[in-house]
């Protein structure tokens, strides 16, 4: 999953996000409490309440607007770290290893 991710990444920034599914509220919800001063994260969150309040969906989305707001795509934030650190209580040394705890985390999320 991480390698595939970081495939993702580097397509061109336009690129069309077609996710399978509308998750994207209880995603956000977590993305806040891995990078809480991420002010993107913030108004995505925002923007995308009132769009599934009017009933419409909030993807397809870019490679660019995901680069922003997940914290998957968004591993070698010192931010996400810190939180990584303060929540397990071990060092995070690299992507991988913050990736590692970071999907563990959302699975009990």
């Amino acid at each position: 999953m991480f390698e595939s991710l970081d495939e993702l990444a580097d397509l061109p920034p336009s690129t069309f996000v077609h996710c399978a599914h509308e998750y994207t509220l209880s995603n956000l919800k977590f993305a806040r409490v891995c990078e809480p001063s991420n002010v993107d994260i913030n108004r995505w969150e925002e923007r995308a309440a009132n769009l599934r309040l009017a009933g419409l969906p909030t993807l397809p989305t870019t490679i660019e607007h995901e680069l922003r707001v997940n914290p998957f795509l968004r591993v070698h934030e010192v931010e996400i770290h810190d939180v990584l650190v303060r929540r397990f209580g071990v060092p995070v040394p690299h992507r991988l290893a913050a990736f590692i705890l970071l999907r563990a985390w959302k699975d009990l999320f």
